[in-house]
Order: structure tokens, then C-alpha cells, then sequence
């Protein structure tokens, strides 16, 4: 049964939010940070990117960038720009884009849930990556960002978020992306309790997005555990920051594909190969959008096709055969295009669907890439089975989208 806890956040006052709240350290480039933050110097990136404080071209994994990120995020206490709370709450966090909001609980989360698969993933993980993120967890002795979880929903936790959202939030915000922010703490103590009980009550807890972060934190909680000859279990190491949404809330957007050529085919005869495994539809020069299950959009020299993969093409009794990424991938990457390393192979790129079919459209045109490919989004039941038959999705399946906001709150591990 998952085991969370309340913590005493350390966050920014209210005056202070919008400075320093900023997007997570993976969804943008070092210069991409550096101009977002320019002239804000209560900005979060100097803290989860901090190789923006050296001249452009810093090494972003060189120790004196590790180091300026523990001296910036003790700046930023020593100036009352993060302020750790007196006692522990647990905290809910509003996330609104299209007129959609999902709701999610601020927890403290189990290393050992982790370590023994009570938290489950469905994406493999990167040695270099989840060390780059264990070295900001150890120096830091803090989990600065927040992991994405979602969990079977639970009419208890429905309530309780019902219940508190009523009143008066802490943070309500709009990002520079018009993405909606809004944030309550939770300070009566009843509630703490029956938050704590209703999660103790549910079996798993299911990673929506951050897997290497995931990652970093419980493995620098288990090296603590290992390394204190008096380690007792409830030691604030023990657990780490997540935010957990019920799994009705979430929404996983498409994540399209961009290739470079087409294997040596002309256009007509990629298109007549296509038709052994697809019925082929010319759409026209507008954008076609999926319309379901192993229906594909393709866009080629000027034309959207809808393509609907034909019976016996795909498993749906196997969850990953069922899986348009995993149709797409061998009938079209694989055979056709001689793709067969989506995460090393320089001939495709990846775009996620909050940039839209425009962009898919761009690239093709501008000459860079020559076939587009847009996918029927994942379902979060897909995603579920997945973990829960132990199964690892291919690359670049799910797309979550609005990101969590990072600063709103961090976790210390003392």
C-alpha cells in the first residue's frame, strides 16, 4: 500500500511566486533558461540550471556549476525568497490549460515504495541521467523539483481536494504560457490524517512523468539509509517530493514523429508500401487530425493521409502491441523508413503535440525533414496496464502536458 507523509515545505512567499516559480530543468535548454531568466534574479533556474550564471557555453556538468546551485539555493533562503513552513502539511496543486484543471496532492513520497515496485514506471531510465539528478538531490539534500504521479481515483482523496479547493488558495497564478497555477496548503490536522490513511489504502502509485527523477530521489534515499548505522525508517530521507493527481484528471497529449528521408523511396513508392499494412487516404492540403485507435495522420509533400493500420496488423490483447507507437514503429519506422534505434538514431525527431500539427508542418516544408507522422495519444488505462504487467513503453510515448510548475514547494531530506 503506497505510504506518503506531510513535510514542511520550504516555498516562496506569496509575493514572491511568480519570480520564482519557473518550468522544469528538462523541458528547455541552457539558453532557452538563461533568457527567461534574465533580469530576475529570484528565478528558480539559477537554482535547477545554474550553469546560467557562467558565460554561455559552460559546462553545464562541471563541479563549480553543481556547487553555484547549493550557494544559490542558500541565497535564496538567506534573502526570505524561500521560506521553510513551521510545521507539516500536505499541499494541493491546481493546474488549468484549455478550460480543463486537474487537481493533484503535494506528498512526500516512500523511497522504499520505489525500491520495491509499489511505484511503478512504464519508461526505462538513463544511468547519465538519473546520476546528473542525483548529484543536484545529494548537494542539495533536497528534492528542489517535484516528481508527476497519478493514482486509481480514490473517492476519499476526491472529497478531501473538493473540500479545500472551496476555500482561499495560497498561490493563483497565470504563466507566461497562460497556464493556469494555483496552489492551497493544507494546515488542519484531521485532514492531514485522513489524507495519509486514504493513500495508505491504495496499492500503487504510478509514475505520470519524471522517471529519472523518480529515479535520483529514491536512490539517494537509499544510499542515505545505507550509509546511517542508525537508520530507523523515518528519517526525512526516506522519502521524497511528488505530486500525486487522480488518474481521471490527466490528459496524455499526442507525441509526434519527424524523419529526415525516405529510406531511398520516392514518394510514390513509399506511399504504394504503405498500403500492404494501411488503408491510405489523400486528406487533402488541411491538417488531419487522428480520429482513434491505429488511425495515423501523415504529412507528405504538401498532402495530409489518414492511415488506419488493417486488422491483424496490431495486438490488442498484448499491451504493447496494442500501442499506435509500437504499430507505427515497426510497420513504418522499421520496415519501411530502416528506423530501428528511435533513441539514437539521428534520421527521426520527436515533437510533442502542445506544439501542434503546425510545427509537424514546418519542419516537412522547410526542407529539414521529409515525412511527418502524428499518433492517437496514449490512454491513461494504457499506461496503467502497462506498469502494472511490468511492461516498459517504447521512446518518446507520452506527452503530459501543462508541465508542473517547479518553486512552488521543495522537500529538504533533514
Amino acid at each position: 500500500m503506497a505510504k506518503v507523509k506531510p513535510f514542511k515545505g520550504v516555498r516562496p512567499p506569496r509575493e514572491f511566486v511568480t519570480e520564482v516559480a519557473s518550468r522544469p530543468y528538462d523541458v528547455l535548454n541552457s539558453e532557452e533558461a538563461r533568457a527567461e531568466a534574465e533580469g530576475n534574479p529570484k528565478s528558480l533556474y539559477h537554482i535547477i540550471k545554474p550553469e546560467i550564471d557562467f558565460a554561455p557555453g559552460q559546462d553545464e556538468h562541471a563541479p563549480e556549476v553543481y556547487d553555484r546551485a547549493v550557494e544559490n539555493f542558500n541565497a535564496f533562503q538567506r534573502e526570505g525568497w524561500l521560506v521553510q513552513d513551521d510545521k507539516e502539511h500536505y499541499y494541493i496543486y491546481a493546474q488549468t490549460m484549455d478550460g480543463r484543471t486537474q487537481y493533484g496532492i503535494v506528498v512526500a513520497a516512500n523511497v522504499d515504495d520505489y525500491m520495491e515496485g509499489r511505484i511503478k514506471k512504464h519508461e526505462l531510465t538513463r544511468r547519465d541521467k538519473e546520476e546528473d539528478r542525483m548529484k543536484h538531490v545529494r548537494i542539495q539534500n533536497a528534492n528542489i523539483e517535484p516528481v508527476f504521479f497519478a493514482f486509481p481515483d480514490n473517492k476519499a482523496l476526491d472529497e478531501i481536494i473538493a473540500r479545500v479547493t472551496a476555500g482561499e488558495p495560497e498561490y493563483d497564478f497565470l504563466a507566461p504560457d497562460g497556464f493556469g497555477h494555483t496552489f492551497w496548503v493544507i494546515d488542519d490536522d484531521t485532514t492531514i490524517e485522513a489524507i495519509t490513511e486514504a493513500f495508505s489504502k491504495i496499492p500503487e502509485l504510478y509514475i505520470a512523468d519524471g522517471h529519472h527523477r523518480t529515479a535520483a530521489a529514491a536512490l539517494v534515499g537509499n544510499e542515505k539509509a545505507r550509509l546511517n548505522p542508525g537508520h530507523r525508517g523515518d528519517e526525512e530521507y526516506n522519502y521524497f517530493l511528488a505530486v500525486a493527481f487522480p488518474a481521471s484528471h490527466l490528459k496524455i497529449i499526442d507525441y509526434n514523429r519527424v524523419v529526415k528521408d525516405l529510406n531511398g523511396l520516392s514518394p510514390e513508392e513509399f506511399l504504394e508500401k504503405l498500403q500492404y499494412n494501411f488503408e491510405v487516404h489523400d486528406m487533402g492540403p488541411e491538417p488531419y487530425v487522428p480520429a482513434r485507435l491505429h488511425n495515423f495522420s501523415m504529412y507528405l509533400e504538401d498532402r495530409w493521409y489518414s492511415l488506419t493500420a488493417r486488422p491483424g496488423t496490431y495486438d490488442d490483447a498484448d499491451p504493447i502491441g496494442s500501442l499506435d507507437v509500437t504499430v507505427s514503429s515497426d510497420l513504418i519506422l522499421r520496415d519501411l523508413l530502416g528506423i530501428t534505434d528511435l533513441r539514437s538514431d539521428k534520421r527521426i525527431d520527436f515533437v510533442g503535440g502542445i506544439r501542434g500539427l503546425g510545427e509537424l508542418k514546418r519542419r516537412v516544408d522547410s526542407g529539414e525533414m521529409a515525412v511527418a507522422f502524428a499518433l492517437y495519444p496514449v490512454s491513461m488505462e494504457q499506461l496503467m496496464r502497462i506498469a502494472d504487467t511490468g511492461n516498459i513503453m517504447p521512446p518518446k510515448t507520452t506527452w503530459f502536458e501543462p508541465k508542473l510548475r517547479s518553486g512552488l514547494v521543495i522537500h529538504k531530506l533533514d
